[in-house]
């Protein structure tokens, strides 16, 4: 969503990634100016021009204060002054807030049932700010755009003509205060109005099949306003249709209309923007930009900086914070968790808050971060107040949790947080937490977890949003800086964890075998070296530096000096490149060697899930099918480690005054150990998986198995067009030097695949399969035009166009005419009749390729 960093803990869905954010606000009066940005839809704003009275159109009525404000009249002082009377709603605007930064956050706070959203989870987020019309009139403009420039430079010029933000309200002033210094405008149609700025985008409408709004069935429910901020909730009805299609959220039952409840947070930004802490790439942060104009340049520069929490010391505090004490901050972050939580779950929410404690103490600050439970007494409060962030918990199936971090367009400092925690969230770590760590935690083996255990798994959770909502981005690399064999090692990993970030996506500690005896400090996700020394980085004050740009040259030194020393300290990205060492659930710097133990604990599991997944007397079978299908999910996560190191390029940010490549290609040898991994422990038929006394309560034969497709599917990626493509390009710009070119990497799975042409020994069903899927393989590569369905076709034709121009399709056919004579040899050698009948179609599957290939 626009303007919003939000990061969870699953990744395919709700999770994002590095965001080059939608950003406005107000840069510094009389030093920037605006002007539009296609990157962006929010922007600095400069000094208001006075807009020239239409004389053509008659003034509005005003009357006098008294006559609207009167003894009947409810009246709440705040960022506006409301008054509320009559049935209506009034503002009372001053001129001092007139051209003020003010962001405006809506979020549900009742929902369809079943429509995927839940109240306190925000839906949109704007900067506006007020201004006078021509006509004794206010205007409600939209900062939408981002780009500065100095005005003394002569550029200022340009990019001032260039911007123009859009009004998108207009109210008639219906009275002046008594010194004239304040505007009263009505607001009640507005905000019973549609409005995006207010409840549902277009988009959203279209996700929701929405239709127009109902006037008569919508309605203010209240207004509350605060020192610094003014509530809105509102109540609106939508007719609704039918769902058009299956990704629509309007509920399985529709009567034709929708009601839903929605907040308005109206928060003023503060006067002075915080300084600017412009981001680096190697330390992972979200962040915001704008584009920077000025006469000096040849090219425009875009300035990005990064989201963060305002830390400064109190006053009279910062010659203690110097002088290296540390020293409470003026205003703590605060996070409250939500009274809808179970009470026995608060303690380890709140836990994995201040765990960030530490952390602040690298950057100066005690006790910089606090969580607390929400004050239920207080009737003053709201948990849609924009001045409180809060741990909001959603009774939803939705196994997964979010941290977002809403901030100042201006600056990057993050104004507040509303986490999202589903319920559900529970049964996803229970069943990471079983498959990974059973085999070494007794406490695992059962389908409903002691609370002790549960409430564990809840604080790394919680950790790891907080970590996103502080400003900081997953660090997939994190894990791969950790040697494999010291995660057996008892010692080390209860002391350093299993992984330097908690914002890695490293679960449990997998690798760990039975006789390691490592413990559960050994086990769990915490914040580590990593995490603290990106708060330091981020949160440290340079006092006495100007600016953003001044800071460069001494966060840049620590980033050299801290992670040449210390390769804890590695910031690898979101793991969407394809580099093997920045990976989502993996462990360890070697993938064959942690996958390996990985599969050896799940071969202890499987024998015992029946056992272990047993509840009581008279359940069914669920409980064993879930849990044997997250075995195969875990197993398939091992294979996937391991196969980003076929033509993976290693991918180290580094700035000019580094020495070293970014790039280089994953060594040979490591991408044969990939294969062979693969022969080994999926090319040859993983028979532990095939466990007749589960498969035969959970699996009907007659639909197929779940091992072969593993194993087709692995194999089609392995050899896939696209792959080959990547290594002839990696060969091609390292010519000369010892790398892995596509024909090694063929001849190296034909060698895995095809065994038994060389040992005599029977086919079995499942090899049988996977060589044929060999063939078919190598032929679509030959011709796409024999891809078939299902998930080998689609993958296959993802590779169609990188194929159609390089030097894969005649090493796919060479490799085609190679195999087919290593067949006609081998099936001399070959005693089965089931096998001989097989390798006799394999011939002519292949002779049929290469012939047609001839016509």
């Amino acid at each position: 969503m626009p303007g919003m960093a939000r990061a969870c803990i699953v990744s395919p869905v709700k999770h994002i990634l590095f965001m080059k954010k939608i950003i406005a606000g107000l840069l510094l009066a009389g030093v920037y100016a605006c002007t539009p940005s296609h990157k962006t839809n929010k922007q600095p704003v400069a000094a208001i021009s006075p807009v020239k009275k239409d004389s053509t159109k008659p003034a509005s009525p005003v009357k006098s204060y008294k006559d609207i404000v009167t003894a009947k009249t409810i009246t709440q002082q705040g960022l506006f002054t409301v008054h509320q009377t009559d049935g209506k709603y009034y503002f009372e605007l001053p001129d001092s807030l007139l051209g003020r930064e003010i962001m405006v956050i809506t979020r549900f706070i009742k929902t369809p049932a079943g429509a995927g959203n839940y109240g306190g989870e925000a839906i949109n987020e704007q900067t506006i700010r007020w201004e006078k019309g021509p006509s004794n009139n206010i205007f409600l403009r939209a900062v939408t755009l981002v780009s500065a420039a100095d005005s003394t430079n002569t550029i200022y010029k340009a990019v001032t003509s260039a911007n123009l933000d859009p009004i998108i309200a207009a109210f008639d002033i219906k009275a002046f205060t008594k010194d004239s210094m304040a505007s009263l405008v009505e607001v009640t149609d507005f905000f019973k109005g549609e409005s995006p700025l207010l409840a549902m985008s277009p988009d959203n409408k279209r996700v929701y099949s929405l239709g127009m709004m109902a006037a008569d069935r919508s309605y203010i429910k209240n207004i509350h306003s605060y020192p610094i901020n003014t509530e809105i909730r509102t109540v609106k009805t939508y007719s609704a249709a039918p769902p058009p299609d299956k990704w629509s959220r309007l509920p399985a039952v529709n009567i034709g209309a929708v009601t839903m409840e929605f907040n308005n947070s109206f928060i003023l930004l503060p006067k002075t923007p915080m300084q600017k802490r412009l981001f680096d790439y190697r330390v992972g942060y979200f962040a915001s930009e704008y584009n920077l104009y000025g006469d000096d340049q040849q090219q425009m520069q875009t300035k990005t900086f990064i989201h963060r929490w305002r830390l400064e010391p109190r006053d009279g505090d910062m010659d203690k914070w110097k002088q290296g004490e540390l020293v409470t901050p003026k205003k703590q972050i605060v996070y409250y968790i939500d009274p809808a939580t179970p009470k026995k779950w608060r303690p380890y929410l709140i836990a994995g808050i201040n765990d960030w404690q530490q952390a602040f103490e690298k950057a100066g600050f005690k006790n910089a971060i606090i969580g607390k439970e929400w004050p239920e007494a207080d009737t003053t409060m709201s948990l849609e107040d924009a001045r409180f962030s809060v741990l909001r918990y959603f009774a939803s199936p939705t196994e997964n949790a979010y941290g977002p971090n809403i901030a100042d367009p201006r600056s990057g400092e993050i104004i507040e947080s509303h986490i999202g925690w589903y319920h559900n969230v529970m049964k996803l770590v229970h069943d990471w937490y079983m498959i990974q760590a059973a085999a070494i935690d007794p406490r695992a083996r059962k389908m409903v977890f002691e609370d002790s255990l549960m409430g564990q798994l809840i604080r790394f959770v919680s950790s790891h949003e907080i970590g996103h909502t502080l400003g900081l981005r997953h660090n997939m690399g994190a894990s791969s800086r950790t040697p494999v064999e010291n995660l057996r090692n008892k010692a080390w990993v209860e002391t350093h964890g299993h992984t330097p970030s908690i914002m890695d996506y490293a679960r449990f500690n997998y690798v760990a075998q039975p006789e390691d005896s490592v413990t559960a400090r050994g086990i769990y996700p915490r914040i580590g070296e990593y995490d603290k020394w990106a708060i330091r980085w981020g949160y440290t004050l340079l006092p006495g530096v100007p600016d953003a740009e001044g800071e460069t040259p001494v966060l840049n030194k620590w980033i050299i000096d801290s992670v040449g020393a210390n390769p804890l300290l590695w910031f690898s990205g979101e793991g969407k490149d394809y580099d093997p060492r920045s990976q989502a659930e993996d462990l360890g710097d070697d993938n064959m060697k942690a996958s390996e133990y990985g599969i050896k604990n799940l071969k202890r599991i499987v024998p015992k899930l029946i056992e272990w997944t047993k509840e009581k007397n008279g359940d069914d079978y669920n409980n064993l099918t879930v849990m044997y299908k997250q075995v195969l999910s875990q197993f398939d996560r091992y294979c996937g480690h391991v196969l980003k190191n076929l033509a993976g390029v290693y991918q180290t940010a580094k700035s000019v005054d580094q020495p070293g490549d970014l790039y280089v290609p994953v060594p040979k040898a490591i991408q044969q150990q990939a294969i062979a991994f693969f022969g080994r422990h999926l090319f040859q038929t993983p028979q532990w998986l095939l466990n007749n006394d589960i498969l035969n309560k959970i699996n009907n034969p007659a639909l197929g198995d779940v091992v072969s497709q593993q194993q087709g599917t692995m194999l089609m990626l392995v050899m896939s067009g696209g792959r080959l493509t990547r290594l002839e390009s990696i060969a091609n710009r390292y010519n000369g030097q010892d790398v892995y070119r596509p024909n090694e990497l063929l001849s190296d799975i034909e060698h895995e695949v095809w065994t038994e042409l060389v040992t005599g020994k029977p086919v079995d069903y499942y090899r049988r399969k996977l060589q044929r899927s060999y063939i078919a393989n190598l032929a679509g590569i030959i011709d796409p035009s024999t891809l078939g369905g299902g998930i080998e076709g689609l993958i296959a034709s993802m590779s169609v166009d990188a194929v159609r121009n390089s030097d894969v399709k005649f090493i796919a056919r060479h490799h085609l005419i190679t195999l087919k004579q290593q067949i006609t040899a081998g099936i001399k050698k070959q005693q089965d009749a089931m096998s001989r009948e097989h390798l006799q179609y394999a011939l002519y599957s292949i002779g049929k390729i290469l012939d047609d290939k001839k016509k």
